[in-house]
């Protein structure tokens, strides 16, 4: 049943006038009685008693009455409902995080977007990248922000930052007084291993460079690798921005020569974007805008 015969139906009633509705709903009088008739050969039969005076409901058009205002305020929660979507009020995201982006990067950006749109859910997925890459390809997630995929077929992929890779040694380490860490002299150590086998920046760097390490400890955890070498249990190596506010007995060494993790976003292919991730996509560029500067820095270097 048309949602805007109901509403003129309503109005009338309210009005005792055809003209009134017209105006009220900007249609020429014509334009309503033309309505509300092929509203009556609808239901076969009359809602209106017309006169002189104007118009008043029909025994049957009061009982009908209930139904079209619940039809007109259906049609109006649905509209608004759909307003408040396209205008970001309501809504949710699923965003997966590589476990750096989440710590360092996440906090702020929920903090400003939640502030301005409270009632945006936000569902947030940590991972590796054999994780992201599982999730990336089932289409489960909205946005990642992750290191560069290996495979970029389904989804496009933008770098934000690139993060430079630094040794952990720990204080009285022999080379802590170095520049540089060469990246070969890593097979000489006791090493410590994040997440193995995990296609991660470690699992990375070893195969690129072919390194035989001889990994004393594996951890499933980045600040437990850090606690193991500040410990002075063997060195490791990982993005600078997961350690960069741990203030331990730790030091950080970049390698010789320099390697980074190319960090940014992805986001699935053939798949719409929907208002909420527009809106926190938006917010993502502002409040990251100085990362991306830096980023170009570096480019430029």
């Amino acid at each position: 049943m048309d949602t805007s015969k109901c509403q003129a139906v309503l109005i009338a009633s309210e009005t005792g006038s055809f003209s009134a509705a017209a105006e009220q709903l900007n249609y020429t009088q014509s334009g309503i009685t033309r309505m509300i008739s092929s509203l009556e050969e609808e239901l076969e039969f009359s809602l209106f008693i017309r006169s002189k005076k104007g118009v008043r409901l029909t025994e049957n058009g009061k009982l009908m009455l209930p139904y079209f205002r619940e039809i007109v305020e259906s049609s109006q929660a649905a509209q608004e409902m759909s307003d408040d979507i396209k205008g970001v009020v309501r809504g949710s995201i699923t965003i997966a995080c590589y476990f750096s982006v989440s710590s360092m990067w996440m906090p702020r950006l929920l903090k400003v977007f939640s502030e301005s749109y409270p009632n945006i859910q936000i569902k947030l997925l940590e991972g590796g990248n054999k994780e992201i890459a599982k999730w990336l390809a089932e289409k489960s997630v909205d946005i990642c922000l992750c290191a560069e995929p290996q495979d970029k077929t389904d989804y496009s992929w933008e770098e934000l930052y690139r993060d430079p890779l630094l040794v952990w040694l720990p204080k009285n380490h022999p080379k802590v007084r170095q520049a540089q860490y060469e990246i070969k002299d890593l097979e000489a150590e006791d090493f410590i291993h994040t997440l193995p086998a995990q296609d991660t920046d470690q699992d990375r760097l070893i195969e690129q460079e072919g390194l035989h390490l001889k990994t004393r400890f594996t951890t499933k955890d980045g600040f437990t690798t850090y606690q193991l070498v500040k410990a002075g249990l063997g060195v490791s190596f990982n993005q600078a921005m997961i350690a960069q506010d741990w203030k331990e007995d730790v030091v950080q060494l970049p390698l010789n020569p320099p390697r980074f993790v190319s960090l940014g976003l992805a986001l699935p292919r053939q798949r719409p974007t929907s208002p909420a991730v527009q809106r926190f996509l938006k917010c993502m560029e502002e409040e990251l805008s100085e990362l991306l500067i830096f980023n170009e820095n570096q480019r430029a270097n």
